[in-house]
């Protein structure tokens, strides 16, 4: 018989391994030694310690399912529990105990880690319904779309919950969507449908516009002009497709009519600026008509200016009042001369002037006498009375007498 600390073998070949609850039969050998039989039942055990080593390695540093790992050591303990190796097999349990033991808490783990993802998914759908809700009502349709998108797409990033939860969320958020396409759609719709009345609108205005463009009413039908421009902003923009090609044809028909014009008016500038050389070239002439010394000789030679003034033409509006003021000038001072001449010649008005100066030169003489009455008899008070009165009938009488020698006397 052989045997060692773990196991034995008796006479028959039948090998007993040791435990806590006595000997277990390992089983029969007839092949050979006792210590052969040993040896081989002892390669089992090692066999049996390496599987659980490995297990328990894979359990710590690996993701191994805790069904799996489960699965494995309820397989190592049925080998064990069939005493098929000599060794410590009381220790073996312990560890595979020890080993479902962090088995369990690595299932709670994981249990708890899933929650807590469950949670965040739950937290992360509910943000996402609640943005979704607000891009619903706004009016950014591209931004507000875009971002509708993006948060589909980390939607489907996100685990599931629960088939109720998630789908009450799903459905919010779904939801949400479609009310904000149902207005982005209401919305471009309208749009479509104010662009194609700005396009009619616009298909008229290009009509009138080019009806207009051969025109040689150059004011009215420019004033016209800007009224269509300003009704083509009013208009909208029409369809993209049209409105480039709109735009061109009405620029188009406005440009040639502003081209003419221009042309018009070069030459009209042109010709108004040598006009305004002829006319300076006058007033010049008209100048030196100053001072008027032969009333006569001065208004026929005006009359002669003015003659071929009248037939040259416009000149330019910026210029207009300066040319003109310096004939004014001119024929104010020859009107100036005819009412002199005319007060001199004139008897009515001389008898009058004579009348009013001998009316005046009496109330003075008359005041005089007055003056020196008053002194004499000492009434100061009365003769400086007096003076006041005179000197204004004095100055009146003044005025009189030099009205007097314009009519020469």
């Amino acid at each position: 018989m052989s045997s060692d600390p773990w196991g034995r073998v008796d006479e028959t070949g039948t090998v007993y391994v040791r435990t806590a609850d006595g000997e277990k039969v390992v089983g029969s050998w007839q092949a050979g030694s006792p210590e052969e039989a040993l040896a081989y039942f002892e390669r089992k055990y090692e066999g049996l310690v390496v599987e659980i080593g490995l297990l328990e390695k894979r359990v710590q540093t690996t993701d191994l399912s805790a069904k799996d790992a489960q699965a494995a050591v309820d397989h190592l303990r049925e080998q064990i529990d069939a005493h098929h190796a000599v060794g410590d097999l009381d220790a073996l349990r312990a560890r595979l105990d020890k080993l479902v033991g962090l088995v369990e808490a690595r299932r709670e783990e994981r249990r708890a880690q899933r929650a807590r993802q469950t949670d965040e998914a739950r937290q992360a759908k509910e943000s996402l319904v609640t943005e979704a809700e607000e891009l619903a009502r706004s009016d950014q349709w591209r931004v507000a779309g875009e971002r509708l998108r993006a948060l589909v797409d980390t939607w489907k990033g996100l685990p599931r919950l629960d088939r109720k939860s998630d789908d009450e969320l799903w459905h919010r958020f779904s939801h949400a969507r479609s009310a904000f396409s149902k207005r982005r759609k209401a919305h471009f719709a309208q749009l479509d449908a104010q662009r194609e009345e700005a396009r009619k609108i616009k298909e008229q205005l290009v009509a009138e516009a080019e009806a207009l463009s051969g025109s040689t009413d150059w004011g009215p039908t420019a004033a016209r002009y800007r009224e269509l421009m300003a009704e083509w902003k009013a208009a909208g923009r029409a369809q993209r497709e049209h409105e480039d090609d709109l735009w061109n044809r009405f620029r188009g028909a406005q440009d040639v009519f502003f081209a003419a014009r221009g042309s018009v008016f070069a030459e009209r500038d042109a010709e108004q600026a040598e006009n305004l050389k002829l006319k300076e070239e006058l007033a010049e002439e008209a100048e030196k008509l100053l001072p008027i010394t032969d009333l006569k000789a001065a208004r026929a030679a005006f009359r002669s200016i003015n003659e071929r003034w009248e037939a040259i033409g416009h000149v330019p509006r910026d210029a207009r009042g300066r040319v003109e003021g310096r004939m004014h000038i001119v024929d104010r001072a020859i009107q100036e001369a005819e009412e002199a001449e005319w007060r001199r010649t004139n008897p009515e008005a001389r008898a009058r002037a004579e009348g009013l100066t001998g009316q005046l030169q009496a109330a003075v003489d008359k005041l005089r006498g007055q003056i020196e009455q008053a002194r004499a008899q000492g009434n100061t008070a009365k003769a400086d009375k007096l003076e006041k009165e005179l000197e204004g009938r004095q100055a009146l009488l003044d005025q009189a007498l030099k009205g007097l020698q314009e009519f020469g006397g």
